[in-house]
């Protein structure tokens, strides 16, 4: 039996416009992003914008909207600009216009390489509205000019996410080497902090080597390891978010003039950190689990502040000596490169997964909450 391939689709309100994706996902490779392939049927322009929130959408102090458009781009799709059989099509985009038939149009957008990766802050289960967020969405309307006020009726909206993959050569392991002396104590604490590599992916247990040298007077006790998520919302404010997103707290001790090794295991995984309000995550979609937010890799030309969110992630290692002692060690939590050439290089049949309006008690989601059925 030939694969299926999905093609996700939205239709607007009075049926005039209609959007087709064949994927949701686009991969910054630092030094290109995956271009958005679309199609409409029939449409009169389409918008690609990136937009960093704060707080809910109705929030507003003193006249000032907490959100920031951090790149739009409108182009017009119908009439075309230019005839479409003499454009060059890829195999996705000739069987979707054998598919679809005459009224539909293809196009691309490219990325700018400035752009940050889709990222969101987790809400608390009571929290409603708009989250902290960078969010990507592309918006087909109908319009008389691109400038003109778009009518809810007449336009879709369809969300989308950048995301990265791990970058090559990373095979550093990091560590820490610190020596510690304390008041009224002849010899130091000597503590050793290390990881077998620089770059884990997500779903992939962090084990952390300690090697311990106690030659001070102390009893060193209450060893605890953990991961930290740190995320810095570097627009509109300078706030930080340090969240244990992995902890292990043990019994371990190292009396005075004796020494520990030991390997820990740390999983920091989304799974054990659901409903914590403000981890950060990769760009959720709706209906699709995502997992936690990964490490932010900005160019060296590339202004931090118009990121909107950078996160990063450390291993701490803390224990009671006559006060808390801590060493910590930085790396980089990704996705995995994926394997070229594994999606949509020859799709033999295709299936709609379509975006429908669901009502409840007088409220109509569809355009922000998406729920998918299969057409």
């Amino acid at each position: 039996m030939s694969p299926k391939h999905v093609v996700f689709k939205k239709v607007s309100k009075d049926k005039s416009v209609a959007i087709y994706m064949a994927k949701r996902d686009f991969v910054d490779h630092c030094d290109f992003v995956d271009p958005p392939l679309l199609f409409l049927s029939p449409a009169v322009y389409v918008m690609l914008s990136c937009t960093f929130r704060y707080g809910r959408q109705d929030m507003d102090v003193m006249g000032v909207a907490f959100r920031r458009d951090l790149f739009v781009v409108t182009r017009q799709v119908y009439p075309e600009m230019q005839d479409k059989d003499k454009l060059t099509h890829t195999k996705v985009q000739q069987k979707l216009l054998h598919k679809l038939g005459d009224n539909a149009y293809p196009f691309f957008f490219e990325f700018p390489d400035n752009l940050p990766c889709s990222i969101s802050l987790q809400p608390s289960p009571n929290d409603v509205g708009k989250k902290c967020a960078v969010e990507f969405e592309v918006k087909a309307f109908c319009g008389e000019t691109q400038d003109e006020k778009i009518d809810k009726q007449s336009s879709v909206r369809l969300t989308i996410r950048k995301i990265q993959f791990s970058p090559e050569n990373t095979e550093v392991a990091p560590f820490a080497d610190m020596t510690f002396e304390f008041v009224m104590s002849e010899k130091p604490l000597h503590v050793k902090l290390s990881l077998p590599k620089e770059t884990f992916y997500h779903g992939e247990p962090v084990k952390a080597n300690v090697e311990i040298t106690n030659s001070s007077s102390r009893n060193i006790k209450d060893i605890s390891l953990s991961v930290e998520q740190v995320t810095n919302v570097v627009l509109y404010s300078n706030d930080k978010y340090v969240k244990s997103v992995a902890k292990e707290e043990t019994d371990d001790s190292v009396p005075s003039g004796t020494t520990l090794k030991k390997e820990y295991t740390l999983y920091p995984l989304l799974a054990y950190n659901k409903d914590r309000r403000g981890i950060a995550l990769d760009g959720r979609l709706k209906h699709e689990d995502t997992n936690l937010a990964s490490s932010s890799i900005v160019k060296q030309e590339v202004l931090k502040e118009v990121q909107g969110m950078l996160v990063s992630y450390k291993v701490v290692l803390k224990m009671m000596a006559s006060g808390e002692v801590s060493v910590e060690v930085p790396f980089k939590l990704m996705n995995p490169k994926s394997e070229p050439g594994k999606v949509w290089d020859e799709p033999d049949d295709m299936v709609f997964e379509e975006f429908k309006r669901v009502y409840l008690k007088g409220v109509v989601y569809g355009d922000d909450d998406e729920s998918p059925t299969e057409a």
